[in-house]
């Protein structure tokens, strides 16, 4: 999919075109979001001299995990494809720099910046992305009269010569940079926005059998007796341990079970292989603490409901206390979840991987890479 937005201009300004490439999903949807805010206009704002085009593509450079020197490669192919002049790829991928996490990474000899969208975090990368990247054009194209530190550009851009239009897709320019973040917070922000991609508070929704099985478990513990003996019984540090291994037990079941655990153990992409699975890991357990949460609730309510104080006076030989509510529905639950785990170890490994995974099949992949017939609106 392409969307061209360009703002008028006098006829004596020379033309760039720039290709805004996202993959799909969230980076796409930034990238497109760019492009209908006037991106262009900021661009002549910031870079006057020529009159800027933006053209914005949905397509997966490569598959993951890839190394920075190949997406670059993929957006250069793509950008003499397509005849631009520049191109930024919003990818979904870590990129990282001797072991640093990399917000970007821009290469003037080939005309490319990538652009990580999980380096943002999880909160305000809607609005905190547009500067990196037109400060990445400002170094990538009107360099020459600015200065950079790690961390961004700094400066005032001078009028973007006509000689350094024609230096756009020539090899004529200065060699890669990049805008790295400290060690480990620029880690953490990095993985909690994999995890936040992956959105792991909807994985148990996507997964009908995990759920039905965590369902119809809970309702035959929570009107049997011996469950109302047991959680009587359990203190609470056993049914915090119960849970826990309830919660573990699933988890464990969908990644091994839809082998989403990454082997990949090639030396230039083992970093990023290590994030992949960190990131995997923590979207499977936020998703199935979430489906344990919401079991937990409606566990509680059934409990007031379905258990008669009476009957639960017979079985347990006193009457029902709320602390007594409160440790049968976390032992219902619990239990639950163990039926979630069987119900999971039913699921296929295709649908595990589109509720818990946010990259996409090979075969989609391919699909991405090799889509035709773009659509075009300008404005």
């Amino acid at each position: 999919m392409t969307t061209t937005t360009e703002a008028p201009r006098a006829d004596t300004d020379p033309h760039i075109v720039l290709g805004l490439v996202g993959a799909p999903g969230t980076a796409f949807l930034l990238a497109r979001e760019l492009a209908d805010s006037g991106l262009s206009d900021e661009l002549d704002r910031r870079l006057p001299g020529a009159t800027w085009r933006v053209e914005v593509v949905e397509t997966r450079l490569v598959k993951p995990p890839a190394t920075d020197a190949a997406i670059v490669n993929a957006a250069r192919r793509l950008l003499l494809d397509r005849g631009w002049d520049v191109v930024v790829c919003l990818t979904d991928l870590p990129l990282h720099v001797h072991r640093r996490p990399v917000v970007a990474h821009a290469n003037p000899v080939q005309n490319v910046a990538i652009v990580s969208v999980p380096a943002f975090g999880v909160v305000g990368a809607r609005q905190r992305i547009r500067e990196p990247i037109v400060r990445l054009l400002e170094r990538l194209i009107g360099s020459h009269g600015h200065s950079a530190d790690s961390h961004g550009v700094r400066g005032t851009p001078r009028r973007l010569s006509i000689q350094r239009v024609r230096e756009l897709g020539t090899d004529t320019a200065s060699g890669a940079f990049a805008f790295t973040a400290r060690v480990l917070t620029g880690n953490l922000v990095l993985l909690s926005g994999m995890v936040a991609a992956n959105q792991p508070w909807k994985l148990s929704l996507r997964l009908s059998r995990a759920l039905t099985g965590a369902v119809a478990v809970g309702v035959i513990g929570l009107v049997t007796s011996d469950v109302w003996r047991l959680s009587d019984a359990y203190g609470w540090w056993r049914l915090a341990g119960t849970a826990l291994l309830s919660i573990g037990a699933t988890a464990a079941t969908l990644i091994v079970g839809a082998d989403l655990w990454e082997h990949d153990a090639a030396a230039a992409v083992r970093k990023q292989v290590l994030l992949f699975n960190i990131a995997t890991v923590c979207t499977v357990a936020i998703g199935v603490a979430a489906l344990y949460a919401v079991l937990y609730l409606l566990a509680l309510l059934a409990a007031f409901w379905f258990v008669v104080p009476q009957v639960f006076t017979n079985a347990v030989s006193h009457p029902p206390s709320l602390r007594d509510y409160v440790d049968l529905a976390w032992f219902t639950c619990s239990l639950a979840m163990i039926g979630g785990a069987l119900g999971a170890a039913l699921e296929t490994e295709d649908a595990v991987r589109d509720a818990a995974y946010v990259r996409r099949s090979d075969a989609q992949t391919e699909k991405d890479e090799t889509a035709a017939t773009p659509s075009r609106a300008a404005t």
